[in-house]
């Protein structure tokens, strides 16, 4: 459930590269009919002003369309290749076959990184010949409702729009 009764963590939104949100998708397509999951690296937290660089695609070990868990081997990999390259865990991603872009009770519950963002891309929302959006547009744009970006810090979720740009 998204909160209203506590002060938003921050940031607010966020810049999210359009490269990295075709990956995201098409990830996300590749792995149907199970969740897909990854991480993006960044230069700090988003909450610090840190900055998306990269993202990484894991392994689900869960292999099931209704949960995900980062594969343990993919996250050792990417924990000791982030402190080589003095990165964080800028998000962590996954996605939804069949339900929106907002972060399940489960989620909340499994949500164990409160300074990393949250995206979550759904497949449910996302038709096959939708869009995403044109790196050559003027105006930054949301890719919502198919990826959404969130702050999940002591069980409380909070939005954090997503501005694509290049």
């Amino acid at each position: 459930m998204v909160s209203e009764a506590t002060l938003h963590p921050g940031p607010a939104s966020v810049v999210l590269p359009t490269a990295i949100v075709r990956q995201l998708v098409d990830h996300a397509r590749r792995e149907d009919p199970n969740e897909a999951c990854g991480l993006i690296l960044g230069s700090a937290p988003a909450s610090d002003g840190g900055r998306a660089l990269r993202f990484e695609p894991t392994r689900n070990a869960a292999a099931s369309p209704y949960r995900y868990e980062i594969d343990s081997k993919d996250l050792l990999r990417l924990t000791i290749e982030s402190d080589d390259r003095d990165e964080v865990f800028w998000a962590i991603v996954h996605s939804h076959t069949h339900s929106p872009a907002r972060p399940s009770p489960t989620d909340v519950g499994l949500a164990f990184y409160p300074d990393a963002l949250y995206i979550l891309v759904s497949l449910a929302d996302l038709g096959p010949d939708t869009v995403v959006p044109d790196p050559a547009a003027a105006v930054p744009s949301s890719p919502a409702p198919h990826v959404r970006g969130w702050r999940i810090v002591d069980h409380q979720v909070f939005e954090v729009a997503l501005a694509v740009t290049e």
